[in-house]
């Protein structure tokens, strides 16, 4: 019974719900970086270069294939070896992107902590306020000066 109730207080503590949370919208993040890279920016860089899809680039090592083969064409040849150089490129591509989407998300956050710490951090202490017996100590004195 001892293992159950510890893996019950394991699997209900705060930060496996937080990792549990951060695995779900990560997932769902990189389906966005994934449709930037192939709906926006891949279109984008093959109507530069002249190239229609990155992941049909490829260079057949041994074996034959058709010019203007599709990779799975290709692949589908018995004995081919086939360098696919291009699903390469896509993949760097959204490893990229998705870094840099972190980073900018990363840094934005920490911006906001800083000011969020600064905003909190109590005013610096001026010197302490005289108390009355100061106060009346020194009517008490410049009475004296006066009477001079």
């Amino acid at each position: 019974m001892g293992f159950l109730k510890e893996f019950k207080e394991f699997a209900v503590k705060g930060n496996v719900m937080d990792l549990a949370v951060g695995v779900i919208i990560g997932g769902a993040f990189g389906k966005i970086v994934t449709s930037i890279v192939n709906d926006v920016i891949m279109p984008i860089v093959s109507a530069i270069i002249g190239t229609p899809d990155f992941t049909n680039m490829y260079v057949v090592l041994k074996g034959e294939a058709p010019d203007g083969a599709p990779l799975a064409a290709a692949r589908g040849v018995d004995g081919n070896v086939i360098f696919a150089y291009g699903s390469f490129i896509t993949e760097v591509i959204n490893f990229t992107l998705l870094a840099l989407c972190v980073f900018i998300m990363v840094k934005g956050i920490n911006q906001l902590r800083k000011k969020e710490a600064a905003a909190a951090e109590p005013e610096p202490a001026g010197p302490p306020a005289p108390t009355q017996e100061d106060l009346l100590a020194e009517i008490r004195d410049l009475l004296k000066n006066q009477g001079k």
